[in-house]
């Protein structure tokens, strides 16, 4: 094929560099070689669904693996969340009480005039003195309320605050208290 003169210029080179629907214009002569058609290659390195169904059932079950056994690791320190509770959380909030109401609540009262004004102490009551919800005192760790005596019999002078324990009976070795 006779190769024309003059058209070998950068014009002609420009031919060369349009998509492959122009490549019939090789035939003509133009001094372009033919472009080859581009074969699409597939990546094979991808995964599949099924290998990704797999992968998430195996994580799965590692997550319910281990939030069970930290469940567990929790469940044996029920006694110090209620120690932590009953001598730790509360005094602050007593103690508030305290200074506006000029004593500690009453036996009859309870903790839950630190969440309720008393009738005979509403003048004086700035509470809510604890968040609690529904406007209860949380339960201890195995659901049963706190007990509290105002005066003390453990705590000559103070207040009494106690979990009865796993066993949930009073006066028991198993009772969690501030004493």
């Amino acid at each position: 094929m006779p190769q024309m003169r003059g058209l070998d210029t950068p014009a002609s080179s420009a031919f060369s560099r349009l998509p492959m629907r122009f490549s019939s214009l090789s035939c003509i002569g133009l001094g372009t070689r033919p472009v080859a058609p581009r074969l699409v290659r597939r990546s094979t390195s991808a995964f599949t669904l099924l290998e990704i169904l797999v992968v998430l059932a195996i994580i799965g079950l590692l997550v319910g693996l281990t939030v069970t056994k930290f469940g567990n690791v929790l469940g044996a320190n029920e006694k110090v969340v209620a120690s932590m509770f009953v001598k730790s959380s509360l005094n602050s909030p007593l103690m508030q009480y305290r200074l506006g109401a000029g004593e500690y609540p009453s036996t009859a009262e309870g903790i839950q005039a630190l969440i309720v004004a008393p009738a005979n102490k509403a003048d004086r009551w700035a509470g809510p003195y604890i968040g609690a919800k529904n406007g209860k005192v949380p339960p201890d760790p195995w659901g049963e309320p706190y007990q509290y005596r105002y005066p003390g019999t453990k705590n000559k002078g103070g207040f009494d605050i106690w979990s009865k324990g796993p066993d949930k009976a009073d006066g028991t070795e198993d009772d969690v208290g501030n004493w």
